[in-house]
Protein backbone atom coordinates (compact mmCIF):
# COMPACT_ATOMS: atom_id res chain seq x y z
CA UNK A 1 0.00 0.00 0.00
CA UNK A 2 1.11 3.78 -0.91
CA UNK A 3 1.51 5.67 2.42
CA UNK A 4 1.57 9.52 1.75
CA UNK A 5 3.00 11.71 4.64
CA UNK A 6 1.69 14.94 5.23
CA UNK A 7 4.06 16.68 8.05
CA UNK A 8 2.73 19.07 10.51
CA UNK A 9 3.69 22.03 8.86
CA UNK A 10 2.09 21.14 5.31
CA UNK A 11 -0.55 20.84 7.66
CA UNK A 12 -0.22 23.86 9.23
CA UNK A 13 -0.50 25.60 5.95
CA UNK A 14 -3.09 24.07 4.69
CA UNK A 15 -5.34 25.05 7.66
CA UNK A 16 -4.86 28.24 6.86
CA UNK A 17 -5.77 28.20 3.35
CA UNK A 18 -8.71 26.23 4.13
CA UNK A 19 -10.19 29.17 6.72
CA UNK A 20 -9.15 31.76 4.24
CA UNK A 21 -11.75 29.90 1.27
CA UNK A 22 -14.43 29.59 4.00
CA UNK A 23 -17.21 27.47 2.27
CA UNK A 24 -15.22 27.88 -1.39
CA UNK A 25 -13.52 24.66 -3.02
CA UNK A 26 -9.87 25.81 -3.32
CA UNK A 27 -6.92 23.10 -5.16
CA UNK A 28 -3.84 22.76 -6.31
CA UNK A 29 -1.08 20.05 -7.17
CA UNK A 30 0.52 18.47 -4.41
CA UNK A 31 4.71 18.00 -4.51
CA UNK A 32 6.56 15.35 -2.96
CA UNK A 33 9.58 13.41 -2.19
CA UNK A 34 10.15 9.54 -2.30
CA UNK A 35 11.25 8.51 1.18
CA UNK A 36 11.15 4.58 0.58
CA UNK A 37 9.51 2.91 -2.41
CA UNK A 38 5.61 3.36 -1.91
CA UNK A 39 6.16 6.26 0.47
CA UNK A 40 5.72 9.71 -0.29
CA UNK A 41 6.02 12.83 1.89
CA UNK A 42 3.92 16.16 1.23
CA UNK A 43 7.29 18.73 0.86
CA UNK A 44 4.96 21.71 -1.01
CA UNK A 45 1.62 22.56 -2.65
CA UNK A 46 -0.12 25.40 -4.92
CA UNK A 47 -3.04 26.71 -4.28
CA UNK A 48 -5.37 28.32 -6.61
CA UNK A 49 -7.72 29.99 -4.12
CA UNK A 50 -9.66 32.30 -6.90
CA UNK A 51 -11.59 30.11 -9.40
CA UNK A 52 -13.55 27.31 -6.75
CA UNK A 53 -17.35 27.92 -5.67
CA UNK A 54 -18.91 26.26 -2.97
CA UNK A 55 -19.31 22.79 -4.75
CA UNK A 56 -16.62 22.82 -7.39
CA UNK A 57 -13.38 23.31 -8.13
CA UNK A 58 -10.97 22.95 -11.22
CA UNK A 59 -7.38 23.98 -11.29
CA UNK A 60 -5.60 26.36 -13.28
CA UNK A 61 -2.84 24.78 -15.15
CA UNK A 62 -0.89 28.01 -16.05
CA UNK A 63 -0.53 28.57 -12.08
CA UNK A 64 0.26 25.47 -11.18
CA UNK A 65 2.81 24.85 -13.55
CA UNK A 66 4.95 28.16 -12.18
CA UNK A 67 4.85 26.59 -8.91
CA UNK A 68 6.21 23.16 -10.14
CA UNK A 69 9.03 24.65 -12.04
CA UNK A 70 9.54 27.07 -8.96
CA UNK A 71 9.85 23.57 -7.21
CA UNK A 72 12.07 21.73 -9.80
CA UNK A 73 14.47 24.61 -9.17
CA UNK A 74 14.23 24.22 -5.56
CA UNK A 75 14.73 21.03 -5.58
CA UNK A 76 17.78 20.88 -8.20
CA UNK A 77 15.57 19.02 -10.75
CA UNK A 78 16.19 15.87 -8.83
CA UNK A 79 12.96 14.10 -10.56
CA UNK A 80 14.02 10.75 -9.03
CA UNK A 81 13.61 12.20 -5.73
CA UNK A 82 11.53 15.63 -5.74
CA UNK A 83 8.40 15.28 -7.88
CA UNK A 84 4.78 16.26 -8.86
CA UNK A 85 2.92 13.91 -6.47
CA UNK A 86 -0.89 14.44 -7.79
CA UNK A 87 -3.46 16.79 -7.29
CA UNK A 88 -5.41 18.35 -4.09
CA UNK A 89 -9.24 20.03 -3.25
CA UNK A 90 -11.14 20.93 -0.30
CA UNK A 91 -14.93 19.57 0.20
CA UNK A 92 -15.83 22.07 2.78
CA UNK A 93 -19.46 20.90 2.57
CA UNK A 94 -18.91 17.36 1.78
CA UNK A 95 -17.12 14.23 2.86
CA UNK A 96 -13.46 13.68 2.28
CA UNK A 97 -14.03 10.85 -0.82
CA UNK A 98 -14.20 11.63 -4.84
CA UNK A 99 -17.13 12.65 -6.33
CA UNK A 100 -18.09 10.74 -9.69
CA UNK A 101 -16.04 13.90 -11.55
CA UNK A 102 -13.47 13.85 -9.34
CA UNK A 103 -12.41 10.05 -10.38
CA UNK A 104 -13.61 10.51 -13.68
CA UNK A 105 -10.69 14.00 -13.77
CA UNK A 106 -8.41 12.34 -12.39
CA UNK A 107 -8.46 8.51 -14.32
CA UNK A 108 -8.17 11.18 -18.00
CA UNK A 109 -5.21 12.44 -16.21
CA UNK A 110 -3.43 9.31 -15.48
CA UNK A 111 -4.89 7.72 -18.88
CA UNK A 112 -4.21 10.61 -21.32
CA UNK A 113 -1.50 11.36 -23.25
CA UNK A 114 1.26 13.11 -20.58
CA UNK A 115 2.83 10.49 -19.73
CA UNK A 116 1.78 10.42 -15.98
CA UNK A 117 1.58 7.04 -14.52
CA UNK A 118 -0.06 7.87 -11.76
CA UNK A 119 -1.37 10.70 -9.66
CA UNK A 120 -2.28 11.20 -5.81
CA UNK A 121 -5.64 13.29 -4.84
CA UNK A 122 -5.97 14.50 -1.64
CA UNK A 123 -9.28 15.58 -0.08
CA UNK A 124 -9.31 17.61 2.71
CA UNK A 125 -11.48 19.56 4.57
CA UNK A 126 -11.60 22.05 7.83
CA UNK A 127 -13.71 20.58 10.89
CA UNK A 128 -14.33 22.61 13.56
CA UNK A 129 -12.17 25.78 12.49
CA UNK A 130 -8.97 24.20 13.53
CA UNK A 131 -9.04 20.35 12.22
CA UNK A 132 -7.40 19.63 9.03
CA UNK A 133 -9.71 16.26 7.64
CA UNK A 134 -7.69 14.56 4.68
CA UNK A 135 -8.15 11.19 2.86
CA UNK A 136 -5.65 10.26 -0.29
CA UNK A 137 -6.12 8.56 -3.30
CA UNK A 138 -4.01 6.88 -6.01
CA UNK A 139 -5.31 6.77 -9.27
CA UNK A 140 -2.72 4.42 -11.87
CA UNK A 141 -2.71 3.83 -15.34
CA UNK A 142 -5.47 1.14 -16.54
CA UNK A 143 -6.29 0.01 -12.89
CA UNK A 144 -8.73 0.63 -10.19
CA UNK A 145 -7.81 3.80 -8.19
CA UNK A 146 -7.28 3.02 -4.15
CA UNK A 147 -6.97 4.59 -0.67
CA UNK A 148 -3.75 5.50 0.53
CA UNK A 149 -2.83 5.68 4.13
CA UNK A 150 -1.99 9.02 5.01
CA UNK A 151 0.00 9.91 8.15
CA UNK A 152 1.36 12.79 10.06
Amino acid sequence: MVTISLPSNQRARLRKCLRRAGRREIGGILMGEQVAPDHFRIVDFSVDDKTGTAAHFVRSPEHHAEALEGFFCRTGSDFKRFNYLGEWHSHPSFPVRPSQEDISSMQSLVNGERDIDFSALMIVRLRCFFLVEAAAYMFVRRAAPGQVSLTS
